[in-house]
């Protein structure tokens, strides 16, 4: 008896091995990942109510990644992309020594990139990643000391509430910058006609001892400005000790940074980059004498190193397009919409209402909970009746959305795009339950079997649709009455880790934030709704598999 047990057990264990290999076998593009063979099941189809709503202006301060450029899109518009951060010191208090001169004061910040080949001459060729609109755009950028105090909480009837800032929050950033510009090289590159530069950074130092050879340092593409070097000598190296003594007194001495970016002079075309800003550091290099008391007037080099860390914001300045401002303005919340409009940063999303149900959740003006109307949708207790009565089991439930490739048509289209629970603003079952990794090297694209990643048709090489995997979920609502039949929210998303969310300036009856993920996103998509005006083959619907008893 033991035997047989502990073979049956083998047994089980080997097939749910299989199931879970063969749920895994599809490319990291989505191919595969629709039209499975689902052996005699047999799938029923529902309608789904989806229509779009505006995400108006929103959290953006403390975002992983910022965007800084100017992105056009023919079909959402323009976004400008400013940036401001506080900064603190490497070291508190620093060790300054008696300055006899300031040598330079560079600014650095890596850009996400990879490699490419070899550079003949040395270290690397290398494509910059995150960069969007023309390939050699150029941009006005200016970088300002910023006079604003960006503090973390405040008081608000006696409580201490953490201080949020939002995308719409630009002018009051660029009101608040000091003094002329610090990237005041002349050098129009770094200033008056900047671009993302690819080009990996070459450093020689002399080697120590020789007055002839040189060692050589290869760095991975980077912004790097030549700072004003008199601001640098009077604001830190001259400053008071007292104001370099401790973080806090240094964040209200030296309010931060406020990067601004324009159109050049010219008119360039424009591009946008994800930067993580983090990353970056001011490096003043300057000559101070020796402590050692027999050297006499002898100097020795130093630097002192400031990190672009504190509390930050992404300021984020739209102008929509046409058809996209009459998309997410004329919405139809009744029957849903024909198209469906997504789009990060300051965009928007869609709202889903599985089986067509109408009892919602939403908030007033205020932020106060209102309930819609209340029923139990047909749809849903025709597949409860049938669950109970017929004995029908759900064996998988998906949602595919079409891309509208027409109107698509020669724009940059996002890889992935986020389903949740968007009453409760949470990931759904399906999500948390998928522990499934990236099959290729970007690390963003996890939980392949929940999914959301673009399918590529190959031979255009342009996406076809994304599907979901929903079946945990939908099996909830379908054994349970209790449960919720919740909103399901839908947005582009930058990384699928990540799944907080920001909250609007503003609530409205709809949503009272959105996801993290999708404000750090400037790419949009537009995809086809669940109407009957949508061609049958294009049309939103819930599908699930059964296994119906004979």
């Amino acid at each position: 008896m033991y035997n047989t047990s502990f073979i049956k057990k083998i047994l089980l264990a080997v097939t749910v091995v299989l199931l879970y290999s063969c749920d895994k076998d599809f490319n990291a593009i989505g191919d595969n990942l629709i039209g499975d063979d689902h052996f005699g099941l047999e799938s029923e189809k529902y309608d789904v109510v989806a229509y779009n709503q505006e995400v108006t202006p929103i959290q953006s301060n403390a975002l992983p990644i910022n965007a800084l450029g100017i992105f056009d899109n023919p079909l959402f518009g323009s976004t400008t992309a400013n940036y401001n951060t506080q900064v603190t010191l490497a070291a508190y208090p620093p060790t300054l020594g008696e300055i006899t001169e300031i040598e330079s004061v560079v600014l650095n910040i890596p850009y996400f990139s990879h490699a490419t080949a070899a550079d003949e001459k040395g270290g690397n060729v290398y494509a910059l990643d995150s960069i969007f609109g023309a390939p050699n755009g150029k941009l006005k950028l200016s970088v300002y000391e910023s006079g604003y105090q960006m503090r973390s909480s405040y008081f608000e009837n006696g409580n201490q509430v953490a201080q949020l800032y939002y995308t719409d929050q630009n002018t009051v950033f660029s009101g608040n910058k000091i003094g002329a510009l610090l990237n005041d090289d002349v050098n129009e590159a770094q200033n008056k006609r900047f671009f993302f530069d690819a080009a990996q950074k070459k450093d020689s130092t002399l080697a120590e001892g020789s007055t002839t050879k040189y060692n050589v340092t290869y760095s991975v593409p980077e912004m790097r400005l030549n700072l004003n070097k008199t601001f640098f000598l009077d604001k830190i190296l001259k400053a008071s000790a007292s104001k370099l003594a401790t973080q806090e007194v240094f964040q209200e001495y030296f309010r931060g940074l406020y990067f601004q970016v324009e159109k050049t002079d010219s008119n360039d075309p424009t591009n946008m980059a994800m930067i993580n800003f983090a990353q970056g550091k001011i490096t003043i290099k300057y000559k101070a004498k020796t402590d050692s008391t027999t050297d006499g007037d002898a100097v020795e080099s130093r630097s002192v190193i400031i990190n672009l860390t504190g509390n930050t914001a992404n300021l984020l300045d739209e102008t929509k397009a046409p058809e996209y401002t009459t998309a997410i303005t004329n919405v139809n919340s009744t029957t849903g919409d024909d198209r469906l409009y997504l789009k990060g940063g300051q965009g928007s999303l869609a709202v889903l209402n599985i089986f067509g149900t109408t009892d919602l959740i939403g908030y007033d003006t205020e932020g106060n909970v209102v309930n819609g109307p209340n029923g139990v949708p047909d749809q849903l207790d025709e597949i409860r009746q049938n669950v109970v009565n017929k004995k029908w089991l759900a064996n998988e439930a998906n949602l595919v959305f079409y891309i509208d490739s027409e109107k698509m048509t020669g724009t940059k289209e996002p890889k992935r795009i986020y389903l949740y629970d968007l009453d409760n603003n949470i990931p759904i079952i399906d999500y948390a339950a998928d522990g499934s990794s990236t099959i290729t090297n970007d690390p963003k694209m996890g939980k392949v079997i929940y999914s959301g990643i673009i399918n590529v048709d190959a031979t255009s090489k342009r996406g076809n649709y994304y599907k979901f995997r929903l079946t945990n979920h939908i099996r909830n609502i379908i054994k349970d009455k209790t449960v919720k039949n919740v909103r399901l929210g839908l947005v582009i998303t930058d990384d699928i880790s990540v799944v907080a969310s920001n909250k609007l300036k503003l609530k409205n009856n709809v949503i009272s934030e959105a996801p993290r993920a999708s404000v750090i996103s400037p790419l949009g998509t537009i995809l086809y709704g669940g109407t009957s005006t949508v061609p049958d083959d294009k049309r939103l619907k819930l599908e699930i598999y059964y296994t119906k008893p004979n």
